[in-house]
C-alpha cells in the first residue's frame, strides 16, 4: 500500500506526464528544423534502408544515374546514416577546397577502426592534431621526392623481372594474363619498399599477400550491418561472421608486422645501404625518444597502422591503372602505335628503360593522364564525414553527415570532355589539367587536406611498366578477337578499386632493339 500511494502521489506522476509531452515538442521543432534547413534532393528513401537497395554492384555508376536526375549534390540515406554525394568539379571544389575544413573528417567505423589500429593511421584517422602529426611524417618522409627517387632501383629491378617473365612466356605465342602480372608487379614493389626484402624469403608469397590484403580491404573498407541498422544489424554481422572474418584477417596481418619490425630492430646496428618505410620509422620513433621536445610520439602501432595503409591503398591502384591503359590501347591500335614510336625513337637501341628516361616520354603521360580521367582507381573518393554545418552548392550539409566525391562521374561530364567516353590522349595536349588536386575536374587522387600522399611513388611505377611493355613487345588480341570484342565492364570485386571485369589477356611478340638483345 505504502508502494501504491508513493507513486500515486500527484508531485510524482505529474512529472511524468511532461516526458512525453517534451518528446513530441523535440520531435515537432526537429521537424521545422528540417524544414527550414535547405537540404540537398535526392531519390525517395525506404523506411530502414534508405536508398542502400539502389547502390547495386557498382555504387559510383548507378549514383551517376541517379545525379542525372537529382543533381550534382545528392541526399540518400545509407540505413540510418545520411549520405551526400557531389557529382560535379564546382561541387567538388567546394567540398575539397572551401569547406575542405568542415568536411575533412572522417567516421568511426568497426573495420576501419580494426585496420587502423584503433585510427593510429592517416587515411582513417579523424581529423585533429594526431592526424596532423601522422599525415606531415608521411609527407615529409615517407613520400618525399628524395624518399621516393631513392627507391627507383627496386622499381626498375622489379620491371625489369616482368619483361623478362613476359619474354620467356612469348615463345609459347600464348597470351599472358597482364592483369595478373601488373597485380603481382605492383605488390612485389611495395613488398621491397616497405621491407627490403623480396617475397622469396618471407612466409608470404605474391599470390597469397595480395589475397590477404584484397580480403582486409573486403571486409574492413566498408560499413557493418549494425552500422546502417543499428538494433538489429548485429544480427547480420553474426550471421556472416564479419567479426571473426576481420578478426582473422588484422590478425594474421598483424603477425606478419610484428616479426618484420623484431627483424628490423635485430638488424638497425648494421649500417644500411638503403633505408626502407620501417627503418625510416623506426628512426624517427628513437630519434623522437631521445628528444626532449614533447613532440608527438610514433609507436609501434602507429608503424604497423602506415603499413597498413601502404599496402590498402598502393597494391591495386598502380596495376588496375596500367591494365586498363594497356585495355584501352589494344581497343585503339592507333593510340598504341604513337606511344610505341615515342618510346621507342627516344630510348633508341639503349635496351632497357630507366625512371631518368621518362621526362622525353610525353605521349605516354598523356596515355596515362586519360586513363586516370576514364579508369580512375578509387572512382569514389573515400568518404569524408563533416565536422560541422556547411553549404555546398547552395545547400545545406549537417554535422555528421558521409560525403563523397564522384570523381568517376566528373570524368565523364560532357561539361568539361568534349566527347568524354572516348579514349582520345590527345585532348590533354597544350592542357595545364593535371591530377594534383586542383582542377576539380579531374581527381583521381582526391583533393584537399586528405589527397592522396602517394601520388609520385604510383604514377612514377604506372610510366615506368608502361613503358617497359610497350618498349619491349608488340602485342595482339588472342583467338582473332577484334578490338571491339574487349570486355570493358568493370567491377569493385573484393577491393575499393575500379577492376576490369574480366583479366586482361593479350599475346606479347618480342620486338628486337638492334644492335641490342632484350635481357
Amino acid at each position: 500500500m505504502v508502494l501504491f500511494t508513493v507513486i500515486m502521489t500527484p508531485t510524482m506522476w505529474l512529472p511524468l506526464l511532461l516526458i512525453p509531452l517534451l518528446l513530441i515538442l523535440k520531435n515537432m521543432k526537429k521537424s521545422q528544423n528540417k524544414q527550414e534547413q535547405q537540404l540537398p534532393p535526392g531519390p525517395l528513401k525506404l523506411p530502414m534502408f534508405g536508398n542502400l537497395l539502389q547502390l547495386g554492384e557498382l555504387p559510383h555508376q548507378s549514383l551517376w544515374k541517379l545525379s542525372k536526375k537529382y543533381g550534382p549534390v545528392m541526399h540518400l540515406k545509407l540505413g540510418r546514416i545520411p549520405y551526400v554525394v557531389v557529382s560535379s568539379a564546382e561541387a567538388a571544389r567546394e567540398v575539397l577546397k572551401v569547406h575542405d575544413l568542415e568536411c575533412c573528417g572522417k567516421a568511426k567505423l568497426t573495420g576501419a577502426g580494426k585496420l587502423s589500429y584503433n585510427y593510429l593511421d592517416v587515411a582513417f584517422a579523424p581529423y585533429g592534431d594526431h592526424w596532423r602529426q601522422m599525415r606531415k611524417l608521411v609527407v615529409m618522409e615517407l613520400f618525399s621526392h628524395k624518399r621516393v627517387q631513392s627507391f627507383h632501383f627496386i622499381r626498375e629491378e622489379e620491371v625489369a623481372s616482368l619483361v623478362n617473365s613476359i619474354s620467356q612466356a612469348s615463345s609459347s605465342a600464348s597470351p599472358v594474363d597482364l592483369s595478373q602480372k601488373m597485380f603481382a608487379l605492383s605488390g612485389s614493389i611495395l613488398f621491397r619498399v616497405a621491407f627490403r626484402k623480396r617475397f622469396q624469403g618471407s612466409h608470404f608469397d605474391n599470390h597469397k599477400f595480395h589475397e590477404l590484403i584484397a580480403s582486409a580491404m573486403a571486409v574492413g573498407g566498408g560499413f557493418t550491418a549494425e552500422e546502417f541498422f543499428p538494433y538489429v544489424g548485429w544480427i547480420i554481422d553474426w550471421f556472416t561472421g564479419y567479426h571473426g572474418r576481420i578478426q582473422s584477417v588484422c590478425e594474421e596481418l598483424d603477425c606478419f608486422f610484428e616479426q618484420i619490425i623484431k627483424d628490423h630492430l635485430i638488424k638497425a646496428e648494421s649500417k644500411q645501404d638503403h633505408e626502407d618505410i620501417i627503418d625510416v620509422m623506426l628512426r624517427i620513433q628513437r630519434e623522437q625518444a631521445n628528444s626532449a621536445d614533447g613532440a608527438h610520439q610514433i609507436t609501434k602501432d602507429n608503424i604497423k597502422a602506415v603499413l597498413m595503409d601502404l599496402f590498402l591503398a598502393g597494391v591495386d591502384t598502380s596495376a588496375v591503372t596500367v591494365t586498363w591503359a594497356m585495355t584501352e590501347m589494344a581497343r585503339n591500335p592507333g593510340v598504341m602505335s604513337k606511344a610505341q614510336d615515342e618510346v621507342r625513337k627516344c630510348i633508341g637501341n639503349k635496351g632497357s628503360i630507366t625512371e631518368s628516361d621518362m621526362d622525353q616520354l610525353q605521349y605516354l603521360k598523356l596515355v596515362i593522364k586519360e586513363t586516370l580521367r576514364l579508369h580512375p582507381p578509387g572512382p569514389m573518393l573515400l568518404p569524408r564525414q563533416t565536422i560541422s554545418h556547411c553549404n555546398v552548392m547552395g545547400y545545406d550539409i549537417n554535422p555528421k553527415t558521409l560525403l563523397q566525391v564522384n570523381v568517376w562521374a566528373i570524368g565523364r561530364d560532357s561539361k568539361y570532355w568534349n566527347k568524354p567516353e572516348e579514349f582520345f590522349p590527345e585532348r590533354f595536349v597544350n592542357n595545364s589539367v593535371d591530377f594534383k588536386g586542383q582542377n576539380f575536374e579531374f581527381l583521381p587522387f582526391g583533393g584537399g587536406r586528405r589527397i592522396c600522399p602517394g601520388i609520385q611513388m604510383g604514377t612514377l611505377t604506372v610510366e615506368l611498366a608502361l613503358a617497359n611493355l610497350l618498349y619491349h613487345f608488340n602485342w595482339k588480341l588472342p583467338n582473332g578477337m577484334k578490338e571491339g570484342d574487349l570486355n570493358m565492364e568493370e567491377s569493385t570485386g573484393q577491393s575499393l578499386t575500379n577492376c576490369k571485369k574480366t583479366p586482361l589477356l593479350l599475346v606479347p611478340i618480342n620486338y628486337s632493339h638492334q644492335p641490342s638483345e632484350i635481357a
